[in-house]
């Protein structure tokens, strides 16, 4: 079959392409058609209905396929895994297997050997196929199975020698790189490895909800050789089994460089570790792009341009806080403006920002490095995080003598962070004097692109504070492979923006309680983060289960 010459007669490529393509697969040893998929010629999916009819088989989206475990284990794993074809049923003693790769004839005389019937081929896609068999086989299946036939290593030791023999095993080493290159393919934020009495649970965050990894069964057995590799990458003691330890690791992926920062800590039945992704190729946010509504957006701007003061964004970790404190200083950033910055650690590199990296082990707090930086003549400054009364009085005093200082502060709303300057100790003359505003914001996951419907909800179905008016139709996701069958696929913010009035200092002058506060604030027209997560409810975004998940309450 001269596929060049199909696609060709059929428009579906170019001359220019073609070439590019060939070029590509005599570089890559690769065949055409995926030197055509493989240069973005052409679309696999394209590719493989081009495939289907000309060969008479039929093109199955395995996202809608429920495969019988029993089925599953008609053939290795080995197989499976390294010529990616998978079995899907079996049909009056056919067995029926899916591949991406329907020329493969030597791999089907394999399997009609093994299965000892004969065998219907079916087309789906590479991604596909490689999702099915991290779901059944586990993430680093092939590795595993490996390890376990060749008994590669020996697990029952406690000597670290040992120990950092088994760590520096390939097939060691292999297995933790798919289990990072799983993580990073999916978007997770955040990887959890975790020991428990029956065995080892690794699972990522994605878009800010914990999802289970698929795992070998005989994934446990090597579980100190991966933590033992894992602690090599971050510079850690692997002999250390006692106490807590942090590290960070530095890599490339694909051509993008990752940083990732590694907690490890001693439980009951070994050591949990969690690795947080940061993938510094990513494009930051512009502050027009976080979202906000036209009010707040033009309100925060207006800040932006004060020349003094402090301003302050709360929300618990991963609310994207630091994003947002990114977005500003970019959007004042200029050449008649010096910026400094102290960060624990420096997730991005800004161009035109002094950036200092704490190292509270020699000493170097956010406290002290913001008392150096203000010997450097800086207009605006911007500190990682208030975490005590040391760090919020440098603050304090950098806002007192003409600096812009922006910050944040681990709060659940916005009005909550003058009291929590208070409860710190900072008398309550110097909040009120200093504190411009304080904005709280969450991450909420927006509704999948690729599934999205419209719908008209039952008033019964929604939360009683939703503001529904009869007939009105919303947005959800009704799940596809792209956003693995949730409906949503990632995130943006939903914004409480808080800027402080005389009423509002006179409260925290008596020392009056967040809620008293908040009243107050709501009384003057201040949007709480559920009335802005039901804005962009009502825009088609999310839905109303998620910002009711999201801002937690029932």
């Amino acid at each position: 079959m001269d596929i060049a010459k199909l696609l060709t007669e059929q428009g579906r490529i170019t001359d220019d392409q073609l070439s590019a393509a060939r070029e590509y697969s005599q570089a890559k040893g690769l065949r055409l058609d995926w030197a055509l998929v493989d240069t973005g010629a052409l679309d696999e999916d394209d590719l493989l209905a081009i495939l289907g009819e000309h060969l008479a088989m039929e093109v199955v989206d395995l996202s809608t396929i429920d495969i019988p475990a029993e089925t599953i284990a008609l053939l290795p794993p080995k197989l499976v895994h390294r010529k990616r074809t998978i079995p899907l049923r079996q049909d009056d003693g056919h067995l029926v297997v899916a591949t991406a790769d329907p020329f493969d004839m030597y791999t089907f005389d394999e399997i009609r050997l093994i299965a000892g019937c004969e065998v219907e081929v079916m087309l789906a896609t590479r991604e596909e196929i490689d999702k099915i068999i991290r779901k059944h086989y586990g993430v680093g299946g092939d590795t595993v199975g490996d390890m376990v036939s060749g008994e590669e290593i020996e697990i029952e030791t406690n000597e670290s020698t040992d120990l950092l023999d088994q760590a520096q095993e390939a097939s060691v080493i292999k297995l933790v790189n798919e289990i990072f290159l799983e993580a990073i393919n999916e978007r997770a934020s955040d990887i959890h490895i975790e020991p428990y009495e029956t065995g080892m649970s690794i699972r990522y965050r994605i878009d800010g909800v914990l999802q289970e990894a698929s795992l070998p069964p005989q994934i446990d057995r090597f579980r100190n050789a991966i933590v033992s590799r894992i602690k090599i990458m971050a510079h850690l003691n692997i002999a250390e089994k006692r106490l807590p330890q942090d590290g960070r690791i530095d890599m490339k992926v694909g051509g993008r460089q990752i940083d990732v920062r590694v907690s490890v800590i001693p439980m009951l039945f070994g050591e949990g570790i969690v690795m947080r992704i940061l993938d510094k190729s990513q494009v930051l946010f512009t502050l027009p792009e976080l979202g906000m509504g036209a009010d707040d957006f033009s309100t925060f701007e207006h800040l932006l341009q004060r020349p003094h003061g402090i301003i302050l964004v709360t929300g618990p970790t991963g609310s994207g806080k630091t994003t947002t404190l990114y977005a500003s200083l970019q959007a004042i950033v200029s050449p008649e403006l010096k910026v400094i910055t102290v960060e624990d650690p420096v997730e991005y590199h800004l161009h035109m920002i002094n950036q200092i990296q704490t190292k509270p082990e020699i000493g170097m707090t956010f406290a002290r490095g913001l008392r150096a930086i203000l010997r450097h003549d800086p207009d605006v400054v911007m500190i990682g995080e208030i975490r005590d009364l040391e760090t919020a009085e440098a603050a304090i005093q950098a806002a007192l003598t003409g600096h812009l200082v922006f910050s944040t502060l681990h709060t659940n709303d916005a009005c909550s962070a003058a009291t929590r300057l208070l409860d710190m100790g900072v008398e309550p003359f110097l909040v009120t004097s200093t504190l411009t505003s304080a904005m709280a914001q969450r991450l909420v996951r927006t509704i999948c692109e690729d599934c999205r419907e419209e719908y008209t909800p039952h008033r019964e179905d929604l939360p009683a504070d939703f503001p529904y008016e009869e007939g009105m139709t919303l947005q959800r996701g009704k799940g596809c492979k792209k956003c693995h069958n949730t409906g949503y696929r990632g995130r943006r913010g939903i914004f409480e923006l808080w800027t402080l009035s005389d009423a509002t200092r006179e409260l925290i002058m008596a020392r009056a309680s967040a809620e008293a506060i908040t009243k107050q604030a709501e009384n003057e027209g201040i949007r709480l983060l559920r009335k802005d997560g039901w804005r962009i409810v009502t825009e088609g975004v999310t839905t109303p289960e998620e910002i009711s998940r999201v801002t937690n309450i029932a």
